[in-house]
């Protein structure tokens, strides 16, 4: 083999490797050859005499400024004289305007990829104690809302989200949806939540915490969970323990997520959630409102608190201690929050308690006093004995077996439960799989269930609750949620035209913008299912240690929010302030936390009647419509044994 061909192919691999390697080597070569030029050219002129005409010699400093000119600007060498130092200083130019307009190029070139991965979103990101929502749908919207409104007492917060999607698509559409952010900034990046290379232009590390949106697809947990390990099996992690809240659908993969998250994750199984809300929001007209009012940051939230005063007093102690703040229950040296837990759990060093308050500076012990409560007014409590529900649901869709057995654990033995059902939507066989219902019996009915003659003819007089389920697996959001407002139209039409017809509605819904329609119809109750989940994403996010007291608020065993009749806890139509209403529960083994106003219970300009968290001192007037909002084991004072 030829040599010459050798070095030149192995001149042009190299100069391709140096190329390869970036905008800054270019720059730093185009740099270096530029000064060799022209320090070359100044050696020269040096040590072979050459100057301009009528200079005897020139110093290198002057060379080198003079050749340095020149590169910059061909422009200087007009006014040279002296063909020797001409011809030298017309080489140095030559290479000037070479390499400069190479250079030149090559930043012209580094600007514009630069702007261009801004646009797609590909740039890092340097924040820190900044929130990152990994995935696009419509959940970061609200997700988005409630972080904002989390963070208005801070000065520099920062929403940074990473999803599949064009960067300047989601800036525009968060501009469009949430024109008021007030003092946080939203970042948004392009990429996948599962390629770890796009995950570290995030700086996780300094994130305060990272929530991940379960996506649309076939199969969003497995998507979920691969991002989460993503995550934490990251090479560039730090050793500190995330805290990341992720969403699951489905609980049979529960198990290894938990393998895979280990301490890091926070799993919120958004089905099974939404399954225990309409249970035990079906026939408690009301309870739905109190469940957003819980998870939504625009009202009283859920603190943790500890004071050394509190440390050897009973939990039932605690409840009157404090007159702007609801007590929920305790964190026992920080394990698991215990909802409601006996009147006479001593509160010990370790320990806090968690309450409801307007802020956290808006927790404080007030100075109580025993004349405060009417002891006269508290009435006796009397137990009653449930009678059998007749139950109608409307729809159907994944979370509706579930919502099966959770029904199952609140209504009373001997209840009857119809489904209705459309054909072409729902067949026969993904109803009731494997169901063991103990105090229910079920029967499917097949039908439009837009049909008004079909509901006319289902005795709905009989009818104590009724469900409407979102078909969301079969229909699109906004069809599925059309359905389900024409059947609801129809159902309160009936309710209004025929006599006997007393039964209450709860109606779930996919999209918040179509709750304004549906309140027209002055339904009892509504779950908008995403929107719930959000706001649950969003409360953990901020404090991890939420997660476990929401699980319990959730969870059939132990204690849960029940609305119990006034006149249960205080004489009607007498003047009284709310520690009574709280000493009165005491009594019973329950937490005061409201009341809800039965005037006003279908007015949404009022919240439904509900009021939250009360001042204890106020003084209020209950009638026969009025009810208590309480925390209970359940709802006639004896718990059920399934």
């Amino acid at each position: 083999m030829d040599n010459e061909p050798l070095w030149k192919a192995k001149l042009i691999y190299k100069i391709d490797c140096l190329f390869s390697k970036g905008i800054s080597s270019l720059i730093l070569f185009l740099g270096i050859a530029s000064f060799s030029i022209i320090i070359v050219a100044s050696l020269i002129a040096v040590l072979f005499h050459i100057a301009p005409q009528n200079s005897d010699s020139i110093s290198f400093f002057e060379v080198f400024w003079a050749s340095l000119m020149r590169t910059l600007d061909p422009g200087s060498m007009a006014g040279d004289e002296g063909w020797t130092f001409r011809i030298l200083m017309l080489f140095v130019t030559l290479g000037g305007i070479f390499i400069i307009s190479a250079l030149i190029g090559v930043i012209s070139n580094g600007l514009n990829s630069r702007l261009e991965n801004l646009q797609r979103g590909r740039s890092f990101v340097v924040e820190e104690n900044h929130t990152v929502i990994l995935g696009w749908n419509e959940k970061v919207f609200t997700i988005v809302k409630e972080l904002c409104i989390a963070n208005q007492n801070k000065q520099d917060a920062c929403i940074v989200i990473m999803g599949e999607k064009d960067k300047v698509s989601m800036v525009e559409s968060i501009n469009e949806k949430l024109p008021s952010r007030c003092t946080t900034r939203i970042v948004c990046r392009s990429g996948s939540p599962i390629d770890q290379t796009s995950l570290n232009l995030l700086n996780l590390n300094s994130a305060k915490s990272v929530i991940v949106i379960s996506p649309l697809s076939d199969d969003p947990d497995a998507e979920v969970i691969k991002t989460c390990l993503a995550i934490i099996r990251n090479p560039n992690r730090h050793n500190k323990v995330f805290h990341i809240v992720a969403e699951l659908r489905e609980a049979k993969n529960l198990s290894v997520a938990k393998i895979v998250g280990g301490n890091d994750v926070e799993w919120v199984l958004s089905e099974n959630i939404i399954a225990k809300i309409i249970a035990q929001t079906c026939y408690q007209p009301g309870l739905s409102t109190i469940f957003t009012d819980f998870l939504d940051f625009s009202s009283d939230e859920v603190y943790f608190f500890n004071h050394p005063s509190l440390i050897g007093k009973t939990f039932g102690e605690t409840l009157n201690l404090f007159e702007k703040n609801a007590v929920l229950g305790i964190l026992k040296d920080n394990e698991s929050p215990i909802l409601n837990p006996p009147m006479e759990t001593i509160i010990k060093d370790k320990d806090k308690i968690f309450l409801l308050a307007e802020d956290d500076d808006q927790i404080y012990l007030s100075k109580y006093k025993e004349e405060f409560i009417s002891v006269n007014s508290i009435r006796n409590f009397n137990s009653v004995s449930e009678k059998p529900e007749k139950i109608l649901i409307v729809g159907w869709n994944s979370r509706a077996n579930q919502l099966l057995l959770e029904m199952d654990h609140y209504i009373p033995q001997g209840s009857k439960i119809q489904i209705l059902i459309t054909n072409s939507l729902v067949h026969n066989s993904d109803i009731i799989k494997e169901l063991r219902l103990v105090n229910a019996d079920v029967k499917i009915l097949n039908g439009n269930t837009t049909d008004r003659k079909l509901l006319n003819g289902l005795c709905l007089s009989n009818i104590n609750h009724i469900i409407l389920l979102s078909f969301s697996d079969r229909l699109s959001q906004q069809t599925a949620d059309s359905k389900t407002l024409i059947t609801l139209l129809h159902l309160r039409d009936i309710a209004s035209k025929v006599e006997g017809c007393h039964y209450s509605i709860l109606t779930e819904m996919l999209d918040v913008r179509n709750l304004e329609l549906a309140e027209v119809t002055k339904a009892n109750d509504f779950i908008v299912s995403d929107r719930l989940i959000s706001l649950l994403i969003s409360q953990i996010s901020e404090r991890k240690a939420l997660g476990g007291v929401f699980k319990d608020i959730f969870n059939s065993e132990g204690s849960e929010i029940y609305l119990k009749p006034a006149h249960n806890y205080v004489e009607l139509n007498k003047e009284v302030n709310f520690y009574t209403i709280v000493e009165s529960a005491r009594r019973r083994n329950e937490v005061a936390i409201g009341f809800r106003t039965g005037k006003d219970a279908t007015n949404y300009k009022t919240n439904y009647g509900i009021v939250l968290n009360p001042h204890k001192l106020e003084i209020h007037s209950f009638s026969s419509e009025d009810e208590i909002i309480v925390l209970s084991e359940s709802f006639n004072g004896k718990k059920q044994v399934r």
